[in-house]
């Protein structure tokens, strides 16, 4: 897993000396003097990773970048920070291996909440302690998507079919809780198949998503169900979350 992971990094990083990258960076040159000094991703990649978290002069970085994205919402920018924070991603992902004994789904949950934390933070209301805002939020993020799972899987077991069909033949009161998961299973595969219906995303994307957002699979186990491998349900799945954000964020 590990070595995937760096193989993932060290691509993404080859990417960023792109063109398409390196007209973001003279995007930041024209808007901020002191990220001048920066010829290339990888120097600013660098200094940000180095020394303390809360130096000004990376505050100073990250708030231009996170400010030209909440410009434009280009998703470069986020492969940028995904760049940046790797190696603070990398750590959650080892401090919480508690949370899931699958490693490919667990790396998979700590990306996504990060780019949604990234998605969320609104630069316009407070500049400050942003690399700490980001990571403790990314925790919170992957926490919370680990506590949906987790009661998903509780709430499972309490409405197994035989058991439900024990409560209804001793006329017992049902699950309300249950059906209030359904309803919003329910909403959310609604949700999925408009977006499907409109083109944005494939039909198998469709089933990928409904499958592990919406019954808490893992992207392992649909790959294993569907026979697929687990890197291209992850891909899969990480592009099609992607196409939904822009159409909803575009409304």
């Amino acid at each position: 897993m590990r070595s995937n992971r760096n193989h993932d990094r060290k691509r993404l990083e080859q990417e960023l000396g792109g063109e398409t990258y390196t007209s973001l960076l003279r995007q930041l040159h024209e808007a901020n003097a002191f990220l001048r000094r920066f010829g290339d991703w990888a120097e600013l990649i660098a200094f940000m990773r180095e020394g303390e978290s809360d130096d000004p002069l990376k505050e100073e970085a990250l708030l231009a970048i996170l400010k030209a994205h909440a410009a434009d919402r280009d998703p470069r920018w986020r492969a940028v920070l995904l760049a940046v924070f790797w190696p603070g991603l990398d750590s959650i992902f080892n401090r919480k291996k508690h949370w899931d004994v699958d490693a490919d789904e667990r790396w998979q949950n700590v990306q996504w909440a990060f780019l949604q934390t990234v998605c969320r933070l609104n630069v316009g209301r407070r500049t400050d302690r942003l690399v700490r805002r980001l990571m403790s939020g990314t925790i919170h993020r992957l926490h919370d998507e680990y506590r949906r799972v987790w009661r998903l899987g509780e709430r499972e077991t309490a409405t197994d079919p035989e058991q439900l069909e024990e409560l209804l033949e001793g006329g017992e009161e049902l699950d309300l809780d249950a059906m209030d998961l359904r309803a919003k299973q329910e909403a959310e595969i609604k949700r999925l198949r408009e977006h499907a219906d409109a083109g944005r995303i494939s039909e198998a994307d469709f089933l990928l998503l409904v499958g592990t957002r919406v019954y808490g699979k893992t992207a392992a186990q649909y790959a294993r169900e569907t026979g697929i491998s687990c890197d291209l349900a992850r891909k899969r799945r990480l592009r099609a979350e992607a196409a939904i954000r822009r159409a909803e964020e575009g409304r």
